[in-house]
């Protein structure tokens, strides 16, 4: 009899540690990528099918009893939650319950077209490459934030960010829009009401010149040709803008036809700023374009050489010698290289 009793107890005993063991041991395996997806909508049903597909979970009794006593059944909410291999059932059920997803770092930097945005934050969010696009080219979708589809990209400021993955475009939109409003403090704003300028017609200049040039050093200054120009009522004729109204980035060089190509973004062809921006200028450029100094100069060229920076100029006559300078230095340049290659 007592040796029966002793079997039953020790029974009990290595069940229970098998059930603490299925409940608070590290029974649940990592998916792909270390991530499980719960997408808006979801069921509970949908999570037990997806954990099991995922195979996060061998055998979900465990989960699905810990899931009702803690109320998760009835509570599932959307997120992008990360799962170690050294996680339990308990700790799973804790998590998914409480919500407690990791956000998704999105990095923005230089984008030219809202297809590009689109392009970028369908793959890394809950919302499609579809929904953003036809949220971005949509006016009431816009309307609400003060913009157009001409002027939608304004609202992404090149950041890091750390955002939920779940929910709408609108809604992550909305949240890159009030990053956008926090980076246009008081003092950027005033600086822009100095130049004549709102904070979207600063982005699109921005946008030019981060175009234009990577040297900061001659950014404020490119900049303040524009400024001139527009004062001036002379057209902007940057090539830049020529590449996006034909969408054609990889032109080397802007040839005579190319600046009659029809489009309200080609400053050869259309006085004053073009209608939208033609890329996401960085935080620096814009506040190069707020800080640039006052000077008289129209045009600029590139120096001779391969170091990147321009000459300015105030008059045509002393741009025609810069521009000179630069077209002997080039022919001379391609000539020795195509020497070099000949000759290797």
């Amino acid at each position: 009899m007592k040796k029966t009793i002793g079997i039953i107890l020790l029974v009990l005993i290595l069940v229970g540690i098998y059930a603490a063991w299925q409940a608070f041991g590290p029974t649940v395996k990592a998916p792909a990528g270390n991530f499980f997806y719960v997408k808006t909508g979801s069921t509970y049903a949908d999570v037990i099918n997806n954990l099991k597909e995922q195979k996060i979970l061998g055998n979900t009794f465990v989960f699905d009893k810990l899931a009702g006593q803690a109320g998760y059944k009835k509570n599932v909410k959307p997120g992008r939650y990360e799962i170690t291999g050294s996680m339990s059932n308990y700790s799973l059920v804790k998590m998914l319950k409480a919500g407690r997803q990791s956000p998704v770092k999105l990095v923005i930097n230089k984008l030219r077209t809202k297809e590009d945005l689109a392009k970028k934050l369908g793959s890394q969010f809950e919302a499609t490459e579809a929904e953003a696009i036809a949220f971005l080219y949509n006016k009431d979708s816009l309307q609400k934030f003060g913009l157009d589809s001409n002027t939608a990209i304004t609202a992404i400021i090149p950041n890091t960010y750390l955002i939920n993955w779940n929910g709408n475009f609108s809604k992550l939109y909305g949240r890159l829009e009030s990053e956008s409003k926090k980076f246009w403090n008081q003092e950027r704003r005033s600086k822009a009401l100095l130049k004549n300028m709102t904070p979207a017609q600063v982005y699109t200049m921005a946008s030019i010149v981060e175009e234009e040039t990577n040297k900061l050093k001659d950014k404020g200054l490119i900049a303040s040709v524009y400024i001139n120009r527009i004062e001036k009522g002379m057209k902007l004729e940057a090539d830049p803008t020529v590449k996006y109204a034909m969408r054609d980035f990889g032109l080397k060089r802007i040839l005579h036809g190319h600046l009659k190509f029809p489009s309200p973004y080609n400053t050869y062809q259309n006085t004053g700023l073009p209608p939208g921006p033609i890329c996401t200028p960085s935080t620096e450029t814009i506040d190069a374009v707020l800080d640039a100094p006052t000077t008289n100069y129209i045009f600029f060229v590139a120096k001779p050489g391969l170091d990147g920076y321009s000459n300015f100029a105030a008059t045509y006559e002393e741009h025609l010698k810069y521009a000179k300078e630069y077209q002997q230095w080039l022919t001379e340049f391609l000539k020795k290289k195509q020497q070099q290659q000949q000759a290797n």
